[in-house]
This record gives C-alpha cells, sequence and structure tokens, in this order.
C-alpha cells in the first residue's frame, strides 16, 4: 500500500483540503466574532456548515450519475478555491454588516461542496486498495485525518496571534489550490455513470442499495442511535459539563477534547498494526468497541474527577474507533463499487440530518435535567447500538467469510 500512488494522492489532496477547512473555519468564526460580539453569531457558522453539507447529501446522487468521481471530487475542490478567492478578494477592505450575509452565502456554498466530496472520498478509496488492505487503509486515512484535527485547531487558534483572520483565508486559498492540482493526479476510475433520465431514481437508488443489502440496514440503525449519542460531545455541552460537573476551570474542556482525539489516533494506528486481526474479526471489533464506549461514557457523565474524565475521553475515543475503522470496511465491500457513491450520500444524510437535530435536542435536555443526564442517555443509546451488534454478528461475519 505504500507504493500506492493514487491511495497517496487522495490522502495528501484531502489531508491539505482538512487542514484549510478548519484553519478557514477559525478564520471566518474570529471574524464574525469581532464584527458582532456575539456568540450566537459566530455559532450559527457551525449550523450553516451543518444544513448546507445535509442539503448537498441529498443532491449529491444526481452529479454522480452523470459525472466521473474524480472529476467531482477535483471540481469540488476547485469550486471551493474559487469561492474562497473571492471572498477574501471581498475582505480586502475589511468585514462590515453589509457583508456579513455574503459571507454567510459564501459558507453554505463551500459546505454544499464539501458534502459532495466527502462521500466521493470514502468511495474511491476501494478503487485505489486491494480489499485485503481495506482496513490498513482505513486506519492510515482516519490516523491522518484525526491528526489534523487535533493539531490543526491547536495551530489554527495560535496563527491568529501572528496573522488577522483575513490573511487566514489567503493561506487557506493556496492550501485549496495544492490539494486541486494534487487531486488532479488521480487516476480515472471505471465507475458504471447511471443513464436513468429518472430523477427520482438517482435521488433514491442510494437509499434502494441500503434497502435491499441487510448489512447495510443494519449499519443505518447503528449509525442513526450512533448520531444521537455522539451528539452530546458538541463544544457547548462539554463546556457546560466542565463547568457544572467537573467544577473545573475552562481550559480542561481542551484537555478533554484533545484526549478524545488522541484515543482515534491510538485506535486507528492500532488497526494498522494489527489489520489482519481486525479484518478477520470485524464483527467482534464492532461489538466490543460499541460495549465499551457505552461503559466509558455512562462512567464519564457520572464522575467529578477532570483527570478521570480525560482518561475516559481518550478510552471512548480509541474504542469507537476500534469499531468505526471495520465498521466502513464492512461498508465498502458489502456492494459492488459502482453502487458506493450513492449509499455513501445517503449516509451522510443521514449523519448530518440527525447531529442537527440531536444537537439541539440535547443541549434541551441538559438545561432540563442536567449535563450528567445527557451523557447517561448517551451510554443508553450506545448499549442500543451493542445489543443491534450483538444480534448481527452473524451478518458481519458472513462479509468476511
Amino acid at each position: 500500500m505504500k507504493s500506492n500512488r493514487n491511495f497517496l494522492y487522495l490522502l495528501v489532496g484531502q489531508s491539505l483540503a482538512n487542514i484549510g477547512d478548519v484553519i478557514y473555519i477559525v478564520g471566518v468564526i474570529s471574524m464574525i466574532y469581532s464584527l458582532t460580539e456575539s456568540a450566537t453569531a459566530s455559532a450559527f457558522v457551525p449550523f450553516t456548515i451543518t444544513f448546507s453539507m445535509f442539503i448537498s447529501s441529498v443532491l449529491t446522487p444526481l452529479l454522480i450519475g452523470k459525472f466521473n468521481l474524480k472529476h467531482l471530487l477535483v471540481g469540488s475542490q476547485v469550486g471551493k478555491t474559487v469561492f474562497l478567492f473571492g471572498l477574501c478578494i471581498l475582505l480586502m477592505t475589511g468585514l462590515d454588516a453589509n457583508k456579513l450575509v455574503f459571507l454567510f452565502v459564501v459558507i453554505s456554498l463551500i459546505a454544499l461542496l464539501d458534502g459532495c466530496a466527502n462521500p466521493i472520498r470514502q468511495t474511491l478509496i476501494p478503487y485505489y486498495v486491494t480489499e485485503d488492505s481495506l482496513v490498513k487503509a482505513n486506519g492510515v486515512a482516519e490516523t491522518v485525518t484525526q491528526s489534523i484535527q487535533i493539531g490543526t485547531w491547536f495551530f489554527g487558534s495560535m496563527l491568529l496571534v501572528v496573522f488577522n483572520p483575513n490573511q487566514l483565508l489567503w493561506l487557506v486559498t493556496i492550501l485549496f489550490v495544492f490539494s486541486s492540482i494534487v487531486l488532479s493526479l488521480l487516476k480515472n476510475v471505471e465507475h458504471k455513470e447511471e443513464t436513468s433520465e429518472n430523477k427520482w431514481f438517482q435521488l433514491t437508488k442510494g437509499w434502494k442499495t441500503i434497502k435491499r443489502t441487510p448489512l447495510l440496514k443494519t449499519v443505518v440503525r447503528m449509525e442513526i442511535v450512533e448520531t444521537i449519542a455522539g451528539s452530546v460531545w458538541i463544544a457547548a455541552i462539554i463546556l457546560v459539563y466542565v463547568e457544572q460537573a467537573l467544577m473545573a476551570k475552562e481550559y480542561w474542556w481542551g484537555f478533554i477534547n484533545a484526549s478524545f482525539f488522541v484515543g482515534l489516533v491510538v485506535g486507528s494506528l492500532l488497526c494498522i498494526k494489527f489489520s489482519l486481526v481486525v479484518d478477520n474479526s470485524r464483527h467482534v471489533f464492532i461489538l466490543i468497541g460499541a460495549s465499551m464506549t457505552c461503559i466509558f461514557t455512562v462512567i464519564f457523565g457520572l464522575t467529578s474527577f477532570p483527570i478521570i474524565a480525560v482518561i475516559l475521553s481518550a478510552l471512548i475515543g480509541l474504542f469507537g474507533q476500534l469499531k468505526n475503522i471495520p465498521q466502513q470496511t464492512l461498508v465498502q465491500t458489502s456492494v459492488p463499487k459502482e453502487q458506493l457513491a450513492t449509499v455513501y450520500t445517503s449516509l451522510g444524510t443521514i449523519g448530518t440530518g440527525m447531529f442537527g437535530i440531536a444537537s439541539l435536542t440535547m443541549g434541551i435536555l441538559s438545561d432540563l435535567f442536567g449535563v450528567r443526564s445527557v451523557f447517561i442517555l448517551s451510554g443508553i443509546l450506545l448499549a442500543i447500538v451493542s445489543v443491534i451488534a450483538l444480534k448481527n454478528q452473524r451478518l458481519f461475519k458472513r462479509i468476511i467469510e
């Protein structure tokens, strides 16, 4: 796999884009907060991104049916670069209230293109990597992605000390240009294009594939419950948890957040190191991962000691990743490659839609019943995921036999 040039291009191109995405969000949120001095206005940025990606996930199957996958991926990145370049030009004289609406329009457009690129990137991995190397490839991709999340959020904030937000956006534009160039080097894949003129057929193709594939139906049920459970990890709830449950200083939120990502990276590295074991026992890792995250989430909600919370956060990330990577591999091998793109857009629709609703719901429940209650609820939901995994482990095993 080390000599797989196309996988390397995909990884590097997407990594440059991911680094740019984080720095871009840091710059935009800082810019909006400086203008409005409103946390609500700043929080509207992730809301706009999530909503736009949801719309994109719904509409992307129409594009997949007509265009080459590589061209869609490169085109989405080039489009992001063009929109961001235009925004940089507009903001050269600074941001004022008159430009605020246009700023959110650009944020929405970039998120729409991101929502198109994400399922295509996941779909392309099985085209560039042999099936027996999929676990290792997914592990490498997840390790790089989570490492970027850890480092870029920290250094992106530090960059604001040296650069102003508009200068950060110019830096992101440069990263996006290089990302577009690297992704353009990818080899075209043989993807059977949909010739149907029926738009409804194209929009629902992924859902129909899921409906007739028992494994995917099981994964969807797990994804729905997991997404609701995972919504407790948004910044607003963690900050309240640190203040009210741990009675600790605000900086402990940073430790908890960082330790979670460290756990994800360690989980990915373990999947890479022991890829054959994971590949041959996918059902076991899915079941153990779901069970352990359930237990540790409940304990996390009950503890009052900050250092224990940090350790538990890392363990939740670790076992969550030990479950997610083999589960991702199962999805990639459950249907023909030609159907993966529409399947991933359907899964993306579920993820973004459910997360937006669940985040708001968990915030309300936290206010009504206390922040500990939502972590207990999250643990109960993860217990349901464990039961689903246990009941369907034969189905998971059949995929690898």
